[in-house]
């Protein structure tokens, strides 16, 4: 029985007037614009660029400024909508405007390794997209386990995201950007079933990364041919297997 919290249909999500973010005296740090140019850390006016290694976890832990506040609004689209292994205060969907999720991060620290990488998602831009997941309201310190959970390549923005009901809030989103040395690019979508089918890792075989994030994102309502293909093509090989 699907969940009243996960019934939202994708279309209920309003698309803002104009979703380009800025620094607030609330969430000071770097922000996700709407633009592929937009990967950077903001501090002020100043803006740096900031290319991921293969840890990101210190780095992370210096991009925000958020020990004062209360609580925080995360925004997952991968693995993060399934795989909820940290406290969290409450759940809602949720979606970001301006960006598209795709399998064009490697893993090689839970669905692959560094001599035979996985298949994750990360966000590309895309200026007429929405990217619908799921929105956790978590405490602050909560970030110690989320940044290390997502250090292979990932780098903390923050970001507005929409609720079903029209309200809205800054919170922070995990991104892989082509500079990462994680990066693994596009592919067509038979391709990188074919990765996805051959890699696995500590956090168990790639395929079910895959498999269960089609899933959750069926259970939202919510409609992604890149990620949906890629399915097809995986239960094709799987059955042929």
């Amino acid at each position: 029985m699907r969940s009243e919290a996960l019934a939202n249909p994708f279309n209920a999500f309003p698309r803002p007037a104009s979703h380009a973010a800025g620094t607030s005296s609330r969430m000071r740090g770097a922000w996700l614009g709407a633009g592929a140019t937009c990967l950077v850390a903001r501090a002020g006016d100043d803006a740096i660029a900031m290319p991921a290694g293969l840890d990101t976890t210190a780095v992370n832990r210096a991009r925000h400024d958020i020990a004062g506040l209360d609580s925080v609004w995360l925004f997952g689209y991968g693995s993060l909508i399934y795989k909820v292994d940290f406290p969290y205060i409450e759940r809602r969907p949720a979606a970001i405007h301006g960006w598209s999720r795709r399998l064009w991060q490697g893993s090689h620290d839970h669905r692959g390794t560094p001599e035979h990488p996985g298949r994750v998602a990360t966000l590309i831009a895309d200026r007429d997209a929405t990217c619908v997941g799921m929105a956790y309201r978590v405490a602050p310190s909560t970030f110690e386990q989320l940044d290390h959970r997502e250090k292979n390549g990932y780098l903390r923005f923050a970001t507005e995201m929409d609720f079903a009901d029209g309200a809205r809030a800054e919170g922070l989103v995990y991104v892989a950007a082509e500079d990462n040395e994680a990066w693994s690019g596009p592919a067509s979508e038979r391709d990188i079933a074919r990765q996805v089918a051959a890699s696995t890792g500590p956090s168990g075989p790639n395929r079910d990364y895959v498999l269960l994030l089609a899933d959750a994102l069926r259970d939202l309502d919510t409609e992604d041919e890149h990620i949906f293909a890629i399915e097809s093509h995986l239960r094709a090989l799987i059955a042929a297997n």
